[in-house]
């Protein structure tokens, strides 16, 4: 299995998680068929990915040998809301016309 999407498969989008504890994590995407993730997430790490909406991320907390499942989070609810690059052109040309008119 792999973490890279086919082409089949549908639009994944950009997420973000963040390890706000003082503990080693294990997070992982188990639920998409042919398709797997897992990372270890030290103490104060964050992690950007990719993934399918329809993703659940595992965390599993604590010992490599006694780590439990401490939390599943939709990966629609961890999606980087990401801005349009032809806005934030147009946001600045703009303030530059205006700066030039002024």
């Amino acid at each position: 299995m792999s973490s890279q999407l086919s082409s089949k498969g549908k639009n994944p989008i950009l997420c973000y998680y963040a390890n706000a504890t003082h503990l080693v994590q294990v997070v992982r995407i188990a639920n998409i068929p042919n398709w797997y993730m897992e990372r270890v997430i030290f103490p104060g790490q964050r992690l950007m990915f990719e993934a399918p909406a329809e993703a659940v991320l595992e965390i599993h907390t604590g010992m490599v040998a006694s780590a439990i499942l401490s939390d599943k989070i939709p990966c629609y609810v961890l999606r980087v809301i990401e801005e349009i690059n032809s806005e934030i052109e147009l946001v600045i040309s703009e303030e530059r016309c205006a700066v030039l008119a002024g």
